[in-house]
């Protein structure tokens, strides 16, 4: 029976908030509260649809291509948004990011979880499939926030080009799930989580603290 609606609308919401809620840690006064939230929100719309059209697109004879575009298409809408007038050279892009890019994931886990429903009823591959759909979040959480940090630096098309590119391998994980499920689809649902975990940590810890550094710096 399909899981309804309502019961999943927000188990990506959820975490994607708390995640934020942690991240923005020690960066009070680089954001405004009502900014975060708004962009927040728009990811979730920007997500829904890239979601939308994941689900109801068939992968042409070629998957290295169908993997590749949606690499690109993804970000690419991404950095549409953040690469605004006001946004552009702004340390606060970082954080922006982070935040469009949760909320971007975030819309991922309702449609995988209520399409993997209409496969199969089992319990325990639903709740596979919601486990693998937290690697989404932590995912767009960290392209977002590093393409953010590529439009504060001045060097956008390096981080986009970077972005797509670390997408290609979570992509082939995602649509190997997806279209070829057999025996390693537990195996490919770990491997999302522990690869978007892995961008998660590097862009928290490696790359949004060089605007506090910088900020410090601009003190002195």
């Amino acid at each position: 029976m399909p899981v309804p609606v309502q019961a999943v609308l927000f188990l990506g919401i959820i975490p994607a908030l708390i995640l934020l809620y942690i991240s923005l840690k020690g960066y009070e006064g680089l954001y405004k509260d009502k900014a975060i939230f708004l962009i927040f929100v728009i990811g979730i719309i920007l997500g829904v649809i890239a979601a939308f059209v994941r689900a109801y697109l068939n992968p042409p004879a070629l998957l290295l291509v169908y993997i590749a575009l949606f690499a690109f298409f993804e970000q690419l809408i991404k950095t549409v948004v953040l690469n605004i007038g006001r946004l552009q050279r702004k340390k606060e892009t970082t954080i922006y990011g982070l935040s469009m890019g949760l909320g971007f994931g975030s819309s991922f886990t309702p449609l995988l979880i209520i399409a993997g429903s209409q496969i199969q009823s089992d319990i325990s591959f639903i709740s596979l499939i919601a486990f693998g759909s937290i690697g989404f979040i932590l995912f767009h959480a960290a392209t977002g926030s590093y393409i953010g940090y590529g439009l504060y630096s001045g060097k956008l098309i390096k981080h986009l080009m970077i972005a797509i590119i670390l997408q290609l391998p979570f992509n082939a994980l995602a649509d190997a799930a997806r279209f070829y499920q057999s025996q390693y689809f537990t195996y490919y649902q770990i491997g999302l989580v522990v690869y978007g975990a892995i961008l998660f940590w590097y862009v928290v810890t490696k790359i949004m603290p060089n605007i506090l550094k910088k900020r410090k710096k601009s003190k002195k």
